[in-house]
C-alpha cells in the first residue's frame, strides 16, 4: 500500500532586510544557530536556519489582539509574528538582547501553562519566544 503524499513538505518563511549582516548576526548568533545553506547570486546573499519543525498559524484580529494582549500588554504585532520554542527562554532571551533585540513585554505565564516573551528583531518583526511546562 502506498503512503498518501503531504500536501505540503516544509514551510519556509523569508527574510529581506536592509541590513542583511545585522539580521544574519541577530538570528545566529541570538539564536546560537549555524547556517544550513549560504547562496551568493549575481552579488546577493541568502542563507537557510533550520529552526525545527514548523507550523503555521492563522489568526483573525481579535485572536492576535488576545495574544497580543496576554504577551504585551496591548495589540502591538503586525501582520506577521514568528513564535519559537526554546529549551531555555531566559538564556534564548538573553541571547537574543545581546544582538540587537528589543524587549517588547517581559516573561508571562499564560493560561495553558507556558511561559513566552515578546521581542522585536533589529528589524521590527515581532518574536515570541515561548518554553512549554515540560521544560519549564
Amino acid at each position: 500500500m502506498t503512503q498518501p503524499t503531504a500536501p505540503v513538505f516544509e514551510l519556509r518563511v523569508a527574510l529581506t532586510s536592509r541590513d542583511y549582516e545585522r539580521l544574519v548576526k541577530f538570528y545566529c548568533d541570538g539564536l546560537g544557530i549555524e547556517p544550513a545553506a549560504i547562496w551568493n547570486n549575481d552579488g546577493g546573499k541568502a542563507m537557510m536556519l533550520n529552526m525545527g519543525s514548523a507550523t503555521l498559524e492563522l489568526f483573525d484580529e481579535r485572536q492576535a489582539e488576545v495574544i497580543d494582549e496576554l504577551e504585551a500588554g496591548k495589540r502591538v504585532s503586525g501582520q506577521v509574528r514568528f513564535a519559537l520554542q526554546v529549551p531555555d527562554l531566559h538564556a534564548a532571551m538573553e541571547r537574543l538582547l545581546a544582538n540587537g533585540a528589543t524587549l517588547v513585554h517581559p516573561p508571562v505565564k499564560t493560561p495553558w501553562g507556558d511561559t513566552n516573551v515578546r521581542l522585536q528583531d533589529p528589524d521590527g518583526m515581532q518574536i515570541t519566544l515561548f518554553q512549554t511546562e515540560q521544560t519549564n
